[in-house]
């Protein structure tokens, strides 16, 4: 056993259990190995400087880490030689006004997966005031979306360290449909929220902004007093005086930095009953729409029930629903606080029951369980429409059946249109976020259960929530898992099923048909090619 191997322990401990105190022991880890005397983390804990190796071998030369994670949807997403541990949030919001930009400070917990000369944040907020390795101060530059940081000493490979901005800011835009998730930051007429989905969130804070990445989470969130704050997580305490409250929140289980909710305004907190498991469920309401909406969002313990009986355990200790009056265009699955705006509850409650047991559902597919790189994202949303479109009357349905029918006969224009079900032609959100990643994935899960059957598709989705919760995972590993499970290799059946440019024969039904390209001008859904009817229009994109 190596040297590193202790502390590597203490890390994949983190990624499982999330417990923030983790962070520190890693860091202690880290220094106990570096030094037989252990004086702290000074200059970020960069006591090798490069010129030792931990292991004995050859020394590793720094260079600078990789502006990019390697996404190829998003060159420039995420950044390379480390991978967060933690990010600690103090954000201070200095009036109540809806529109207040927050000021900022991030303390971010890493372990270099290189020898580091130079590392990069993404932050494409408004502005930095300092940064520091450690207790040092480091040399930044902005560049781009990109925060390039040099560190006064060389970060060794292996080591735990503190990076630290300080007096960063952001300021909120009113949200608007037509420029879809183009508001990470928004203000509504209650106050603000944040909506970083897919690559967004470095436009609120300092981050390594890529679903890959996950990291534990703690919030401090400084408002006036008679201000509500809520975020991610579970609330830890508030402390009020000299006119001020400050609200504490842990995110424990490991979160892509795109699913970071904080929610500050005039909103009122709704306890509800919790779920048969113990979950955790309370709503967040802008105050004046309380009575209107209260009673309409308490459903969603019973879908948890639900969802709990058929994927297994809930991930977090908590859930709830977050409504905003404001022109969002989508719904969103911030983890365990999913936002939407408060027209999806203008009708009676079979017009939105589905649509909350959507956002539920990536709970498990897409928040417990990330895409490792965005190509991956059927892998929530297609997910996401099965429980969706099977919460009424389940996968047997005649209902079902007929709509998964209805897209099979469209699968050869959408792949045609938007690219295969896990190969979405662009990073562009309204590429990305394709009819065919959400019909298509969906459908690709139907031909799965008609080829192993029933019993071993539930245990597909069991294992899946389980093995790889806290974790970002591939297409690859949810193809190995089902030929596993159902004890085939269905290595060439899904891949035809998910990379095809052709859509496979359906198992089950020989007597479905694929409309030719020739018909995509008169199909139904040319119009809205985000519309999908299950009994009832449904919104895809979401």
């Amino acid at each position: 056993m190596s040297l590193l191997d202790p502390l590597l322990g203490v890390v994949q401990g983190l990624r499982r259990a999330g417990w923030a105190g983790v962070v520190a022991a890693a860091m202690l880890a880290a220094c106990a190995v570096a030094d037989p005397e252990p004086s702290g983390m000074q200059g970020g804990g960069a006591a090798l400087g490069g010129h030792e190796s931990l292991l004995g071998g050859p020394i590793e030369k720094p260079r600078p880490g990789a502006p990019g994670i390697g996404d190829p949807l998003f060159p420039l997403l995420g950044n390379g030689g480390y991978d967060v541990l933690h990010y600690e949030l103090e954000l201070r919001y200095a009036t109540a006004a809806p529109t207040q930009p927050l000021d900022g400070t991030v303390r971010i917990f890493a372990q270099a997966t290189q020898a580091l000369s130079q590392l990069d944040l993404d932050f494409a907020g408004d502005s930095v005031g300092e940064v520091r390795i450690g207790d040092a101060a480091a040399a930044f530059v902005r560049d781009g979306d990109e925060l390039v940081i040099t560190p006064p000493q060389a970060i060794a490979r292996g080591e735990v360290f503190l990076i630290t901005v300080v007096h960063f800011v952001a300021t909120p835009k009113v949200p608007s449909a037509q420029r879809f998730l183009g508001a990470p930051f928004f203000s509504t007429p209650d106050g603000s929220g944040w909506a970083g989905q897919p690559s967004n969130a470095h436009r609120v804070f300092p981050s390594n902004d890529h679903p890959s990445d996950k990291a534990t989470f703690s919030f401090r969130i400084d408002v006036p007093e008679g201000t509500t704050a809520v975020a991610s997580g579970v609330a830890t305490g508030v402390e009020t005086g000299g006119g001020r409250s400050i609200y504490s929140f842990e995110q424990r289980t490991p979160m892509a930095t795109e699913l970071a909710q904080v929610a500050v305004g005039a909103y009122t907190v709704v306890p509800r009953a919790s779920s048969d498991t113990g979950v955790i469920v309370r709503d967040v309401i802008p105050t004046r729409l309380l009575a209107a909406f209260e009673p309409k969002l308490a459903i969603v313990t019973d879908q948890l029930n639900w969802l709990e009986a058929r994927v297994g355990a809930y991930p977090f200790p908590t859930y709830g629903t977050f409504v905003v009056e404001a022109s969002l265009g989508f719904a969103l699955e911030s983890q365990t606080l999913s936002l939407y705006q408060s027209s999806y509850f203008a009708g009676a409650q079979s017009t939105y029951d589905t649509l909350m047991v959507h956002e539920l559902a990536h709970q498990w597919f897409g928040d417990s369980v990330a895409p490792a790189r965005w190509a991956d994202v059927w892998l929530n949303e297609g997910h996401a429409t099965w429980y969706e479109l099977t919460y009424r009357g389940g996968p047997d349905a005649a209902a079902f059946v007929n709509t998964m029918h209805a897209l099979y006969a469209r699968g050869d224009q959408y792949r045609d249109q938007y690219g295969p079900v896990a190969s979405p032609p662009s990073g562009n959100p309204f590429l990305l976020f394709n009819s065919n990643v959400y019909g298509g994935g969906c459908l690709a899960l139907f031909a799965l259960r008609q080829q192993i059957g029933d019993a071993a598709f539930q245990q597909v989705e069991r294992a899946w929530v389980s093995r790889f919760g806290g974790l970002s995972a591939t297409t690859a590993d949810f193809i190995a898992l089902a030929s596993e499970i159902s004890q085939q290799d269905l290595t060439a059946f899904l891949t035809d099923w998910l990379y095809g440019t052709v859509t496979p024969p359906m198992p089950g039904h020989p007597e479905w048909t694929v409309n030719p390209l020739a018909l995509a001008a008169d199909d139904a859904l040319a119009a809205d090619p985000m519309a999908l009817t299950v009994g009832e229009p449904a919104l895809l994109r979401r």
